[in-house]
């Protein structure tokens, strides 16, 4: 494929890290990069569609320079361990693609983003409990009533920690903002986070 030849010739620096804060219905979601740059969307779809390890390093690599920051600024106000959740798929969908490519790209991130140094990483704090269309075939309006109660909490143990909520790409910001309601509903600090925004 093209598109996985074209990505093992790019390296961090063809992508353009520049952090935004987007208000979306209430949640303040910050994004790292545009996708509408051409690296950022071949990265992102690589690893989608055609689960290229390269495109999973690089997104972690860039993921890894923001987290840092922001782990630390977290840290400096507060005593909470840090936790770094992905966006669940519904059992449906992680059929289908075999795959969450969030997680991938967390998994790649370094050891100590994982192993509790600065964070640890809990894919299984959150489930989708309940299947929704393909958020990237609907109009802005149909996603945002596509999400609602989708998601519910799994894991306790992220009670009294800083939940780090990452999502790949954010549009109208829905998925985010419901992922983030079951935490919110209970009280968990969080931030939200995408890789891209389109």
């Amino acid at each position: 494929k093209e598109r996985v030849i074209r990505i093992e010739e790019y390296s961090i620096s063809d992508l353009e890290i520049e952090p935004q804060e987007h208000e979306s219905c209430g949640a303040r979601i910050t994004t790292l990069m545009e996708y509408r740059e051409r690296a950022v969307q071949d990265l992102i779809q690589a690893l989608k569609y055609d689960r290229a390890e390269h495109a999973a390093q690089l997104l972690a690599e860039a993921l890894a320079e923001y987290v840092r920051e922001e782990i630390a600024s977290l840290k400096s106000f507060s005593a909470k361990p840090i936790v770094l959740v992905p966006v669940p798929l519904h059992a449906s969908r992680l059929r289908e693609r075999g795959f969450n490519q969030v997680e991938v790209i967390l998994n790649a991130l370094p050891k100590e983003f994982k192993d509790g140094t600065l964070s640890r990483l809990e894919s299984g704090a959150l489930v989708r409990t309940r299947a929704t269309e393909q958020q990237t075939r609907l109009s802005r309006t149909e996603r945002l009533k596509n999400v609602p109660n989708a998601f519910e909490l799994r894991l306790e143990s992220i009670r009294g920690a800083h939940v780090i909520l990452i999502d790949d790409v954010t549009t109208t910001g829905a998925t985010l903002r419901e992922a983030a309601r079951p935490l919110a509903e209970t009280g968990i600090s969080h931030s939200l986070l995408a890789l891209a925004h389109a």
